[in-house]
């Protein structure tokens, strides 16, 4: 094959009714196989392109493609093929491909053990499907012929993994859970001999997604983010975190099964991670609309499953690139993951004397009473690079970015799999928009899960280890703020906690499990306060003025998801009208003069004001 660009459009699998069963099945099966084809053949280097994600009315591959392909950009010149059909795609790309892993389409969990094994082993998943028409009896029975080198399901369509005995090819005894039997098979078979990376784990919904296709968008079996992890040869699992209750998708095993399996999983990488000197990002976020909540028949609600999947990770040295559902779905991250970057985004911090000169502080360092209140607003959630690649032609690009100050809070480690995104934010940002860390810095964990005693995997303290991981991160984005610390269930930071993040977060952090004012070392430390997320902006407004009102200190934070520029202008205008003396700052300059705040106020350096 040429050096040309392979271009292939996916879209079809989200048209139609889906009223027909054949039609979900052949949405699943083209995206699946496609993703394992795209994360072996885009592993060295960028081939193949597909179309498939939708954002409203945004065709958001078509987006990133055509800004690149721009004159001067990445792509511009570069030849193109597009093929017409799955079929002969994959015939083009045949000689990439050393054969097929076959799974079971009633042991659910199969299908991500298919990943694994198609990205440790150079194979494309398929799932077995005898009838005709079916891909599986395309490549597989007829057609291509392709030869099928790991069998997941009997040639017969009979399972492997039936939860009893012993689990095949080993010694070890059955779960009494076909789906932790198909995990912990990966586990003796690929994870203990070393065959996959285990730096990288991925955390989708398994093809249960089929028994309710439309619960969510179309697009949310995210098949299309598995190519990334193929390409990294990660390791695949779709479990609940839960150690009261059995996992909703397999009510017969005993509970917390899925909890030991995950486990398993990651303590082997931790291990294998050089004891945690490499953190594991796991890619993807608990299905909660479909599995292990509420939602689907069990006790426990959504952001507490979040949260307990974030406790129990990051008890392990591990983090999470956070693709939720509503803007889960991500295509061609094994493609971008080879654009370059530059060494240094390097971002402006704000001086004294410029604080002098913009009436802020006086000449001796200390802040002007001039009756203002200080506001900087959360500008989140970028904790996913699927959310950040979805909204950045809905939000960033909004006409009135630029009118007020904002601090953007975007992990850096999002670079790894949208680096265009990352670089286009920068390259068009405007004076008014800063940047700084998400939750929590380089990968959303709860830091205070790295802190000893770890009770949940008796593993040695990681605080230190989670700042060398962080600084690299900062120092090519340009960043010193952490915009939001999510504790959660977790134990708040501690002094080897605080200590870590005065490394490589310098000039601020905000984590919800402190006093409400602190100065660690220099590192100014502010408590997390409301989320502002009402659509109206001015219900927007009355909630932050009457929150200022009642806060003891000057400095306000407030937490915003995924609002557009537009929505701040109007909030602040509001906000203007009901108490003109509220400022909304930069980041550089909220935390600026947050930090000579606490550096004149010993009380509130200690951390001895009372809470509000």
């Amino acid at each position: 094959m040429s050096d040309a660009i392979v271009v292939f459009d996916l879209r079809y699998t989200l048209e139609g009714t889906w009223e027909e069963p054949q039609a979900v099945k052949q949405a699943w099966d083209h995206a699946h196989t496609l993703a394992t084809l795209q994360g072996l053949v885009n592993r060295e280097s960028p081939r193949l392109y597909t179309y498939f994600v939708k954002n409203g009315q945004h065709d958001i591959d078509r987006y990133w493609w055509n800004k690149y392909r721009a004159e001067g950009k990445w792509l511009a010149k570069r030849d193109t093929l597009v093929y017409p059909d799955i079929l002969s795609l994959i015939a083009a790309f045949s000689g990439d491909i050393k054969g097929v892993v076959v799974y079971d389409p009633n042991v659910p969990a199969t299908s991500n053990v298919a990943s694994a094994v198609a990205g440790a082993d150079g194979l494309i998943a398929v799932r077995y499907d005898p009838d005709e028409g079916s891909l599986y009896h395309q490549l597989v029975e007829t057609g291509l012929r392709l030869p099928v080198k790991v069998r997941l399901v009997k040639k017969n369509g009979k399972p492997v993994f039936t939860g009893s005995g012993k689990i095949p090819g080993t010694s070890r005894p059955s779960s009494g859970s076909a789906k932790n039997d198909a995990y912990r098979w990966f586990i003796e078979h690929y994870l203990k001999k070393g065959k996959c990376n285990t730096a990288f784990g991925a955390y989708y919904i398994d093809q249960y997604w089929m028994t309710n296709p439309t619960r969510i968008n179309r697009n949310h079996h995210t098949l299309s983010n598995h190519d990334y992890f193929v390409s990294q040869k990660a390791f695949f699992f779709d479990l609940s975190p839960w150690a009261d209750e059995p996992a909703t998708d397999d009510p017969s095993q005993q509970p917390g099964t899925d909890l030991e399996t995950l486990k398993e999983f990651l303590l082997l990488a931790y291990q294998q991670n050089g004891n945690g000197n490499t953190f594991t990002h796991i890619g993807g976020f608990p299905p909660w609309a479909f599995k292990y909540t509420q939602h689907a028949g069990g006790k426990h609600g959504d952001v507490p499953t979040e949260w307990e999947y974030s406790r129990i990770i990051s008890a392990y040295n591990a983090f999470k690139d956070a693709d939720a559902i509503g803007y889960g779905a991500l295509a061609n991250a094994s493609f971008w993951q080879h654009y370059p970057l530059k060494d240094v985004y390097p971002q402006e911090q704000v001086t004294d004397e410029e604080l002098v000169a913009r009436g802020y502080l006086t000449a001796d360092g200390k802040l002007v009473e001039n009756g203002k209140e200080y506001l900087v607003f959360y500008v989140g959630d970028y904790d996913a690079a699927s959310w950040l690649s979805q909204t950045t032609p809905t939000l960033w690009d909004d006409p009135n970015r630029g009118k007020v100050p904002l601090m953007w809070c975007i992990s850096p480690v999002l670079a790894q799999r949208v680096p265009m995104a990352m670089e286009y934010r920068r390259s068009s940002a405007t004076p008014n928009d800063y940047f700084a860390a998400a939750d929590n810095g380089a990968g959303y964990l709860m830091p205070g899960m790295l802190q000893v005693p770890r009770d949940v995997s008796g593993l040695p303290d990681a605080t230190a280890q989670w700042a060398v991981h962080n600084m690299p991160y900062y120092k090519q984005w340009g960043l010193s703020i952490t915009g939001f610390v999510i504790d959660g269930e977790a134990p708040g930071l501690n002094k080897d906690g605080l200590d870590a993040y005065a490394q490589f977060s310098p000039d601020g952090i905000v984590p919800q499990k402190v006093p409400l004012t602190l100065l660690h070392d220099r590192m100014p430390v502010l408590r997390s306060d409301e989320d502002v997320n009402q659509e109206d902006p001015a219900t927007a407004a009355a909630v932050i003025v009457n929150r200022v009102d009642k806060r003891p200190l000057r400095f306000h934070w407030f937490r915003n998801i995924l609002k557009s520029p537009s929505w701040y202008v109007q909030v602040v205008d509001e906000v203007h009208k009901r108490n003109p003396n509220i400022e909304l700052l930069d980041g550089a300059t909220f935390f600026a003069l947050y930090r000579k705040y606490l550096e004149n106020t010993p009380e509130a350096a200690r951390g001895s004001w009372p809470n509000h």
